[in-house]
């Protein structure tokens, strides 16, 4: 893909940003191109480093607030037929609380998977601290004079220590995948601001 066809494809990608910004951002990135012409590369090379369209846009419109894209949403559309504006009002007391609905079960979604990683979190940190508090007693044991005890305390406590180190790669594992869910559903709440009416 040359110069060209890449920039007129990320001015497509991102046609809902503020024209402004849309600007700034094509001429970065044509300067980006040009500089790596004037450092020897051809111009499929350097459209190749800058990488695939699609992941430009979608890491510009992760790094552009919401407010702003919902601000030149309104802007864009100008003013709206009578007839769309007393379809709005009629409609009103349906549309709105499925507007509602929709965006409470989003969020109860979320809420629901980060509350089960942070007990996740509380498990791991209750097995660590079961380990300690069985190993402290195993050795405390031991110098009572009871070996059984303590024998049988520093195996409880190495056998939750062990468990914890498992869970800790569950509990990461856990917190990168919602970590990754919310901010492509946050994108993809963006990505709806994006689409101009054709």
């Amino acid at each position: 893909m040359n110069k060209q066809e890449f920039l007129s494809r990320l001015g497509q990608a991102l046609s809902g940003l503020p024209q402004e910004e849309l600007q700034e951002r094509l001429a970065f990135f044509r300067e980006s191109i040009e500089d790596r012409l004037e450092e020897g590369l051809t111009e499929e090379a350097a459209v190749e480093e800058l990488g695939p369209v699609e992941e430009v846009a979608a890491q510009i419109l992760a790094e552009t607030p919401f407010p702003t894209l919902v601000r030149e949403k309104i802007r864009s559309r100008g003013r709206m037929p009578v007839w769309e504006i007393l379809l709005l009002v009629l409609g009103f007391p349906l549309w709105f609380p499925l507007l509602v609905t929709a965006l409470v079960l989003l969020l109860s979604v979320f809420i629901v998977l980060w509350s089960l990683i942070l007990c996740l979190w509380a498990v791991e940190l209750s097995l660590i601290a079961g380990a300690l508090g069985a190993l402290v007693t195993g050795v405390l044991s031991l110098f009572r004079g009871e070996p059984s005890n303590a024998l049988l305390m520093m195996g409880a406590g190495l056998l939750l220590a062990g468990l914890s180190v498992f869970l800790f790669f569950g509990c990461k594992a856990a917190s990168k995948g919602a970590a990754a869910l919310t901010g492509k559903t946050a994108l993809w709440l963006k990505s709806l601001f994006l689409r101009k009416e054709k």
